[in-house]
């Protein structure tokens, strides 16, 4: 299974040179963040993959629809692998505006309001990157799953701060899932 943060989004370009949060809800990417994606799925084009899970964040979204034109994948969604809500920015989009903007997206029975209604402490998102684990464990094959998800998650989930568009081998069997170097292809 493969993990990647998503692009540099508006979010991130204010928040690194202030470290206060701008107030942008559901951020999307910058052309920073687009090209993030389009590199990263021209590295992916080995991995074999065959699907992705995508956190239903604009920003994340933004990134898998980049990387499945690409690959030719497609694209679902789990708000288990969303952000560690802490931000404006973790308030996400009505999920009928995100099938009417992804309407190839499988969105399933994600409700209208799926993001969490409070700030998250961590032991929230500990607890949903080990729902993730386990729910990942039992998936078979899993080699061929690309999960698109965010720096609080995939922190919680691998112990690694990834920059945007980093990605790594995630083995949710093993004490160290997240194992291997960090490839950011931007």
């Amino acid at each position: 299974m493969m993990m990647i943060r998503h692009g540099q989004s508006e979010f991130n370009v204010i928040y690194a040179k202030t470290r206060k949060d701008p107030g942008i809800r559901d951020p999307r990417l910058t052309d920073l963040g687009k090209e993030q994606a389009r590199a990263a799925a021209n590295h992916l084009r080995s991995q074999g993959l065959t699907r992705i899970i995508a956190s239903p964040y604009w920003r994340t979204l933004e990134t898998a629809e980049l990387i499945a034109e690409v690959l030719d994948l497609p694209i679902t969604t789990n708000p288990v692998v969303g952000e560690h809500c802490a931000f404006v920015s973790d308030l996400g989009s009505p999920a009928a505006d995100l099938r009417k903007r992804w309407p190839h997206v499988e969105f399933g029975d994600l409700g209208d309001e799926w993001w969490p209604d409070f700030v998250e402490e961590h032991h929230h998102v500990d607890a949903r990157a080990r729902t993730f684990r386990n729910w990942a464990r039992d998936v078979e094959p899993r080699h061929d799953i690309l999960v698109v998800s965010h720096w609080g998650f995939l922190r919680a989930l691998t112990g690694h701060e990834m920059p945007n568009c980093g990605m790594l081998r995630f083995d949710p069997s093993t004490d160290h899932p997240g194992g291997g170097d960090i490839v950011a292809p931007l």
